[in-house]
């Protein structure tokens, strides 16, 4: 099989076997859900797990951002984290430590307590991967689901796309960026997105659950914005309408996926957010996000399962595209 996520079929189909036989579990595994709920009486424990593994530069720092993103996206507020992290055998003592530095200062940054994991170097491995397991907490009545989205709502994407697909191309794929033309004032700008305007939405995520009623929310990552649309569909069986317009790419991603013949819509894009709410609060959500500074536009619409998922561009639509795999997977598989 090729590198990246399994099919979301085939995902689907293996979750579906799985006999959640706990009664305390409120919701298990499923796709388009970023994290476990677990019953805790007043409120949920949310869980969840995600890995590092395109990234090698600072993974651990990546690593806090990628699996408090899932939480946030819950409703939930990040606490204990545990981190499991192979090494490969050329890895000196100075970046094991510099590693372990990363996953301090951004735990501290988010009041996320380190409590555990595990650390080896790992035979015959050829680029670090750093795994997450983050607990987390939400009262009941403020949990919000990615199958929550209703026919009638509207879609707001807070943040640009690909944030983090552009980073990494820029860190990981310098020289073929260089060869396609891309200038370097471009390729060092790209550089700085990893933290201006950064990939955490734990941010949007917070102000969307305090300003409105927020039916579903998503953090659209490997597969990028549309398999995050897709992601939302399936989870709560129903339609879209998205307008290519409205979606804001940012200028270097756009040129390096250009350069690259790469589409951004399928580019992992994390540090942006898909919160699906009822019409009427789309403005309020939308002036609330841009007021803290955040870019925030509506893009959509949920409609009715029957009316399938579409892009709108301009007169032509279309079926949202669908990508087996995430486009920087793709790129990083070809030879160079």
């Amino acid at each position: 099989m090729k590198t990246g996520k399994l099919p979301l079929d085939m995902l689907s189909r293996l979750l579906g076997e799985i006999e959640i036989t706990d009664p305390r579990v409120a919701l298990g595994p499923r796709p388009g859900e970023d994290a476990a709920l677990i019953d805790f009486g007043d409120r949920y424990l949310v869980a969840n797990t995600d890995p590092i593994t395109f990234a090698t530069d600072r993974i651990g720092w990546y690593l806090v951002q990628i699996n408090a993103n899932d939480l946030a996206v819950m409703g939930a507020t990040p606490r204990w984290l545990m981190a499991t992290l192979l090494l490969p055998e050329a890895t000196s003592a100075e970046q094991v430590g510099d590693l372990f530095k990363q996953l301090r200062d951004a735990c501290a940054a988010m009041e996320i307590t380190l409590v555990g994991g595990h650390t080896e170097i790992t035979h015959d491995l050829n680029r670090p991967i750093a795994v997450g397991a983050l607990l987390g907490e939400v009262d009941k009545e403020r949990v919000v689901r990615s199958g929550g989205a209703q026919p009638g709502d509207r879609i707001v994407l807070a943040g640009a796309i690909a944030v983090e697909g552009t980073a990494i191309l820029a860190r990981e794929a310098e020289k073929p960026l260089r060869r396609a033309g891309v200038d370097q004032a471009v390729i060092d700008q790209a550089n700085r997105l990893l933290f201006a305007p950064g990939i955490s939405i734990v941010p949007a995520a917070r102000i969307a659950c305090n300003s409105v009623r927020v039916n579903a929310m998503h953090d659209p990552t490997e597969g990028g914005l549309a398999t995050g649309l897709l992601e939302i569909a399936k989870a709560a069986g129903v339609g879209l309408t998205v307008y290519a317009d409205r979606i804001p790419v940012i200028d270097e991603c756009q040129a390096i996926c250009v350069a690259l013949g790469l589409d951004p819509l399928g580019l992992i894009a994390s540090g942006s957010l898909l919160a699906v709410v009822p019409p009427a609060d789309a403005p309020t959500l939308i002036a609330a996000l841009r007021a803290q500074g955040i870019a925030a536009c509506d893009i959509g619409a949920v409609t009715a399962p029957t009316d399938g998922l579409h892009l709108a561009d301009g007169e032509e639509v279309r079926n949202l595209p669908v990508f087996e795999r995430d486009e920087l997977a793709r790129f990083l598989d070809q030879p160079r």
